[in-house]
């Protein structure tokens, strides 16, 4: 699936989003790209889950982690597509956590499937989890790469569209020094 292509399934579905918004990560950025709205067709879930499995098979890893709240479709979708169990992380007292009675078994190694990735900071909390729990992550994957290729997990990225979206931190934000835009909050966590 080209970048194009994943471009054209943003666009129809309405996934990409033109304001000013406050990232997860803390950054403001004029562009979100959310992945709720490719979600709500089942087509293009299956469609983007089934290419995103398809180059994560080398990896051969004994299941899916996500974080919740991004995550849990696709990694549900993904784990379907590589034929192993899946597990989401949820924050709790601002930490993620396996909850809902799920544990992660030792010495085995996951994948972790994110939505969108811009500084990795949801993810390499959820590897810091599963290193924790005894366990070893084979490979990160997205849908979105925000960062154009400049996040490093320290293992394999894996992403389906590429793109290099400039975001600000809060005090250089030009769309907060033009006061114009409101700023507004899509994501499924406050900032930290």
């Amino acid at each position: 699936m080209t970048n194009q292509e994943m471009l054209d399934i943003f666009n129809t579905s309405g996934g990409v989003l033109k304001g000013h918004f406050l990232l997860t990560s803390g950054r403001h950025a004029d562009t979100y790209m959310q992945c709720a709205k490719l979600f709500v067709n089942a087509q293009h879930s299956e469609k983007l889950c089934a290419a995103l499995a398809q180059k994560l098979k080398p990896y051969a890893a004994d299941l899916v982690v996500s974080p919740a709240v991004g995550g849990i479709i696709m990694g549900y979708e993904v784990s379907r597509w590589l034929k192993i169990p899946n597990l989401f992380a949820e924050r709790e007292e601002g930490k993620f956590a396996f909850r809902r009675g799920f544990s992660f078994p030792k010495n085995s190694s996951a994948i972790v499937v994110e939505d969108v990735v811009t500084t990795g900071g949801s993810v390499k909390e959820v590897m810091q989890l599963i290193n924790q729990s005894g366990g070893k992550v084979a490979a990160v994957a997205s849908i979105v790469d925000r960062s154009g290729g400049k996040t490093d997990f320290g293992v394999p990225f894996v992403s389906l569209l590429s793109v290099d979206i400039a975001s600000y931190e809060a005090e250089n934000c030009p769309l907060c020094r033009e006061g114009k835009i409101p700023l507004y909050k899509p994501g499924s966590r406050a900032a930290t």
